[in-house]
């Protein structure tokens, strides 16, 4: 009887010892699944994260080559503009030392007759030589002073506002965001187009149905063909030119700022 007893004591410390060890297995499984859950949102987060410090590299990526980019569209500009300043300053000096001449119009007026005249010869060879912003326009300008200059009944004092209010409107053009509708003459055949000039600096010229573009070469006297990626960026400029939608920064062809010497 002493011996089922122990017998039965010795089976039940055994069953204890398992059930002890099999919580303890229970325990460990929660345990184990709940760090490979918390390890799986920390990969998750991680991933998360890296792909927004990639997103964000990228974009600072992309506005750095655009920066660069309107820095270096700004100094060609920049050299540009100073040159054709300095131009502007000699002009405008020009004007007061003939403005200072013309106070004295009564005794001078022997030689104030013949500089007109040469003042008219040399803004017809500024508007050939120049870039060709309408032109037309600028050549009958031409005309109609060389025609007053035979006119009578037209003062000499008249004759001179009128020749310096076309030296004015040549000034104008060096500084105007404009867009205006023209013929252009390409390989022979006569197309329609929307001309595009900033300043002198550039002057374009856009087909209507916005399929083709081209860039006037002044040393070359001629329209060069513009790239198919400048198509989109030019009909925005004209837009802008017309006030339809706002001025922005776009990419267009300017030439190669003059080297210093």
């Amino acid at each position: 009887m002493t011996k089922v007893i122990n017998r039965s004591k010795i089976a039940a410390a055994v069953v204890g010892i398992m059930a002890v060890a099999g919580s303890a297995t229970v325990a460990a499984n929660v345990d184990l699944s709940r760090l490979q859950a918390e390890q799986t949102e920390t990969h998750r987060s991680s991933a998360q994260s890296q792909e927004r410090i990639d997103s964000l590299f990228e974009q600072s990526r992309e506005l750095l080559a655009d920066y660069r980019a309107v820095v270096s569209q700004t100094e060609a500009l920049r050299v540009y503009n100073d040159h054709v300043q300095r131009l502007v300053n000699d002009q405008n000096e020009t004007m007061e030392s003939l403005q200072r001449q013309i106070d004295g119009i009564e005794e001078t007026r022997r030689g104030v007759v013949p500089l007109m005249y040469r003042m008219i010869d040399s803004l017809d060879e500024f508007v050939q030589l120049d870039v060709p912003i309408r032109s037309e326009n600028r050549a009958n300008r031409v005309e109609r002073l060389r025609g007053i200059m035979t006119q009578s009944n037209v003062t000499d004092s008249e004759k001179f506002r009128q020749i310096m209010e076309a030296y004015q409107a040549e000034m104008d053009y060096g500084v105007a965001l404009n867009a205006y509708q023209g013929d252009l003459e390409v390989d022979g055949e006569t197309i329609s187009v929307d001309f595009f000039h900033l300043g002198r600096v550039t002057f374009l010229a856009q087909s209507l149905d916005q399929r083709n573009a081209w860039r006037w070469d002044n040393d070359a006297r001629e329209w060069v063909e513009l790239d198919s990626s400048y198509l989109n960026p030019l009909t925005q400029a004209i837009r802008m030119a017309r006030n339809q939608t706002q001025v922005d920064i776009v990419r267009l062809p300017v030439p190669a700022p003059e080297n210093a010497e």
